[in-house]
């Protein structure tokens, strides 16, 4: 037995973390199997609450956590209101016998307890969490309970340890459709059946939501009242009152007095000796094990996985599910890996790969900057066939750290392994190759054969069931927890770069990449084959497109870095301005930035109404709270709202663009993700191309800044209404096959339909309308939003809808055949056979399953959108292969490509692009290609 007072490498990066004790309490209650030790204590909750834990301890190894739970006795809400939480039973004695061990247990792993006479664990929480903002420290809060949304900001992000959910700001209004600084409202509208918290009766979460987006929050729905109709409307105006007691009861507090502060709260050294007996006592042996070895539980790769299979099968999807279970077993071998550091070793790892049908190959490098990235080194993996074992290595070829090793030459060893790299034939197996190949290719190496991606073979079984990085992948599919290269590298200004790791800590790390790897797709690949549409999707589209991007990723864009320039000091000049009118406007200076000083100079100085709250009950000065002011004809409000999106601008693109510049090429060279959208659709980072703006005369300057080099023209080809199309071919409407087919404008055709009225008298504001319509139906757009965004009344854009699936009964018709569809299999898919596993499709949660079946309704049409697309750039890549023109592709947007063509062969590759992306799928309309040239990307619009 080691000293009782085990130090921990602490993360100093990691949030300061605050765990709901009290939630995870009843709900690993509910959720494990009713486990007992031998002398009949029941242990399920013990078991569940501290492997909870246990996976935000192995993932954040944080110095900041504490553990909250709800104290005996009333709180200061049992005062405002008697009735509050006096419907719940008495705790079960199984579970009440429970809370005292975890309470031990916790302390004994170092971690803070805290427990407040008189206040809820969420109101700790809410004043520890609101502390940390203060600071601009980052808090996690893990807990399942939905009050708590209301705390998330940029600085606080929920986390459900049992799904493995994140809750940001966007995450929360995509869950409930209101944001985090409206859910107090939207709580105290609904109620709370558990706390017996009243609510208005017969308001459900749906009415919830339309009520706060119609009138912002509960203070201007109460002044108007009066507007609302119906039973509901009578239920409201006579439950003002209780209203008002309703919205104190869910609003968490943030100024509790608590007999400890922010900066006491720091994790110590676990108590080996203590949890020995603990874990001794209750009878969890796997982690009785490692204390009993002297390692402390959750701070190494070992520590509890025995544990995470019971709950991974607890919480597994009822639907039908492609995704394999690891075994228990698996995760328990140790692998012992060999370091190859002299010729005879490298000639057997030489002849093992050149003998194997298939082998697993990972690069370890100087950065991850795919365009500096230099090997260090090589990890390989083989399966033995005699012993039936992957067998894995790392051939060390660049570490130079002080009293670093000899290690074998670079070159020499690359070029030896350059014929099979470069091997079409040769079968080769990764996690995300695209990565491997550019750091190959700047070693003159252009890797081919690449057959098997194991981030692609996980992304096409089930894009939602994890993120698909190797750490997340191996715990999922193999219950397995690699080691993390924060581990061996340090994080922060301190990590360091692979060159620099001693070769014991990274000659495992190295190995187990390509073990694991080669580990992943021995698991992921069986199960593909199980399923053909989807491995369809990955052997024809996803497969064949990543060298495809790896190509256009090195081919880049030029930028105009001084039209940038020029722009970000006009840019600065309006702000200055805007900055000048505002203060003027005020008759005093302030900071435009200052959410403090605005609030004083909007609601003080210029008396504007407040028209919503912060939690900590200030004036709310956020964007919609702004806009609301403008439109009622304040100045003021649109200054700031200007100037906000002229800085946004300024630095996300203007000022940031040129430094993404590669000085080795002159061109932006960004990075195109394959498997993190769930639809199919790429996405793009450093920078990310989808999100420039076009909406705006600047952000149409920015495009502008996308040139093409003397001597070319970019050409840029788009879909039309693609998704559309896709509808028309989905719901076999004969009314849209018939505007498509006859080449008509499809939202004119629309409007004629919707008003009854001839194509020729279609006005631009009734083809405005019409096109509302149509775009908003495919992503679940209610008479509420349509409402808002014509800005008409919500009868009127219930009629219009109304309206549109009369003329169009085939889509309302595939609309709710998919529903339905997804709620009994669990699932939507492509026409190509990709699918989208939809979890919450039979939710009890209305929120939750009304939200999955509207992505149950566009999922098919986007993620066909998707799979067009890259179908086109596949084959449109296998003709630049062959042709003699001058051309090349440059970005991939939405549902657009870009290229770089040479003048001279201009008209000849329109002829050739557009019937290749017209031609990319056969529906029942015509796939239509819009494509346009020019100096620059605007132009070429």
């Amino acid at each position: 037995m080691t000293d009782s007072n085990t130090q921990i490498n602490f993360n100093p990066n990691s949030p300061f973390i605050l765990v709901d004790g009290s939630s995870y309490l009843f709900r690993a209650f509910h959720a494990m199997p009713p486990l007992s030790n031998s002398k009949g204590q029941a242990t399920g909750a013990i078991f569940g609450v501290i492997n909870m834990l246990g996976k935000l301890l192995e993932q954040y190894q944080p110095q900041k956590m504490a553990v909250i739970f709800d104290a005996k006795g009333k709180t200061f809400r049992h005062e405002m209101y008697s009735e509050y939480k006096s419907h719940r039973p008495p705790m079960p004695e199984e579970l009440s016998s429970q809370i005292e061990p975890i309470h031990e247990i916790v302390k004994a792993l170092g971690l803070p307890l805290l427990v407040i006479d008189g206040v809820e664990a969420d109101d700790v929480m809410g004043t520890l969490a609101y502390q940390a903002t203060i600071s601009r420290h980052d808090t996690l809060i893990s807990t399942g309970d939905k009050d708590m949304a209301q705390l998330v900001n940029e600085h606080v992000t929920l986390i459900n340890t049992m799904t493995d959910t994140l809750s940001t700001p966007e995450q929360v209004v995509e869950k409930f459709g209101v944001r985090p600084d409206q859910i107090i409202d939207y709580l105290a509208l609904v109620g709370d059946t558990a706390d017996n918290i009243p609510g208005i009766p017969k308001c459900g979460p749906k009415t919830a939501v339309k009520w706060l987006q119609a009138f912002g929050n509960i203070d201007n729905l109460v002044e108007n009242a009066s507007m609302i109709t119906g039973k509901i409307g009578e239920n409201l105006r006579n439950n003002l009152d209780q209203l008002k007691l309703s919205r104190e009861l869910t609003t968490i507090k943030l100024d509790c007095d608590l007999p400890i502060g922010l900066e006491d709260i720091n994790r110590h050294p676990a108590d080996l000796e203590k949890l020995q007996e603990l874990f001794a006592e209750y009878e969890l042996r796997s982690w009785l094990g490692q204390v009993m070895k002297g390692e402390v539980p959750f701070s190494k790769s070992n520590g509890a996985k025995a544990h995470s299979q019971t709950v991974q099968k607890k919480n597994g999807s009822e639907t039908s599910d492609p995704t394999p279970t690891a075994s228990a077993s698996e995760s328990e071998q140790s692998a012992e890996y060999e370091t190859v550091l002299d010729e005879n070793s490298l000639q057997k790892w030489l002849k093992l790969v050149q003998d194997s049908k298939l082998f697993a190959i990972d690069t370890e490098t100087t950065s991850l900057n795919h365009f500096e990235a230099r090997v260090v080194g090589l990890c390989l993996a083989v399966r033995d066939s005699d012993n039936q074992q992957n067998l894995a290595c790392y051939i060390p070829l660049a570490h130079d750290y002080e009293g670093a090793p000899q290690q074998l030459d670079r070159d020499q060893v690359l070029q030896l392994f350059k014929p099979i790299l470069q091997d079409p034939n040769k079968a080769k197996c990764g996690q995300n190759l695209k990565y491997d190949w550019h750091v190959l290719k700047n070693h003159d190496i252009e890797m081919q054969g690449m057959q098997f991606d194991t981030m692609l073979e996980s992304y096409c079984l089930n894009s939602v069931a994890t993120r698909h990085n190797m750490d997340d992948l191996a715990l999922k599919y193999l219950n397995y927890r690699t080691t993390h290269f924060e581990e061996i590298a340090g994080k922060g200004k301190k990590q360091l770069t692979f060159n620099q790791i001693e070769l014991e800590k990274a000659a495992h790390y190295a190995a187990e990449d390509a073990d694991i790897t080669l580990k992943l797709h021995q698991t992921l690949w069986p199960s593909l084959q199980q399923e053909a549409p989807l491995q369809e999707v990955f052997e024809k589209i996803e497969m064949p497109l990543m060298p495809v991007l790896a190509k256009m990723e090195r081919n880049g864009v030029l930028i105009d870095s001084d039209m940038l320039g020029r722009q970000s000091k006009e840019i600065q000049q309006k702000l200055t301005e805007l900055e000048a009118s505002a203060h003027e406007l005020a008759g005093e200076t302030f900071n435009l930035n200052s959410s403090k000083q605005l609030q004083a100079i909007l609601f003080e100085n210029l008396g504007l109404p407040i028209i919503k709250k912060t939690p900590k009950g200030q004036p709310s000065t956020a964007e919609p709270v702004l806009v609301e002011l403008a439109e009622r004809g304040h100045e003021m409000p649109n200054l700031i709202l200007e100037y906000r999106s002229l800085a946004k601008l300024k630095s996300t693109y203007t000022d940031s663009l040129p430094k993404q510049i590669e000085p080795s090429t002159g061109r932006i060279h960004t990075s195109y993700q394959q498997a993190v959208a769930s639809t199919g659709r790429l996405s793009s980072t450093d920078p990310n191309l989808q999100n420039i703006p076009i909406r705006s005369a600047e952000g149409r300057r920015i495009r502008q800044a996308f040139i093409a080099r003397p001597g070319y023209k970019l050409l840029a080809a788009d879909y039309s209404q693609i998704e559309l199309r896709i509808m028309a071919h989905l719901s076999d409407d004969q009314g849209l096959l018939n505007a498509f087919s006859q080449g008509q404008d499809i939202h004119k055709a629309t409007a004629a339909e919707i008003f009854d009225i001839d194509l020729q008298d279609v006005t631009s504001e009734q083809r405005r309308s019409a096109k509302a319509v149509n775009f908003g139906l495919i992503y679940g757009m209610s008479a509420f939003g349509l409402a808002n965004q014509l800005n008409v009344s919500r009868p009127i854009a219930q009629e219009y809808i109304d309206l549109y699936f009369a003329r169009y009964p085939g889509v309302l018709r595939y609309m709710e055949e998919t529903k339905q569809l997804a709620k009994e299999k669990g699932y939507v898919q492509t026409l190509r056979g990709r699918r989208l596993y939809l979890p919450d499709i039979n939710a009890k949660n209305g929120q939750l399953r009304q939200y999955a079946e509207r992505t149950a309704i566009n999922a098919p049409m986007q993620g066909t959108a998707a799979d067009i697309i890259k179908t086109a750039m596949i084959q449109i890549d296998q003709w630049l292969d062959s042709t003699d023109l001058d051309i090349q592709m440059i970005m991939q947007v939405h549902d657009e490509l870009v290229f770089e063509v040479a003048e001279k062969d201009l008209q000849a590759a329109k002829e050739k692009v557009k019937p290749l992306m017209e031609q990319a799928l056969e529906l029942k309309v015509p796939l239509i290609v819009e494509i346009g040239e020019g100096l620059n990307w605007d132009e070429a619009h």
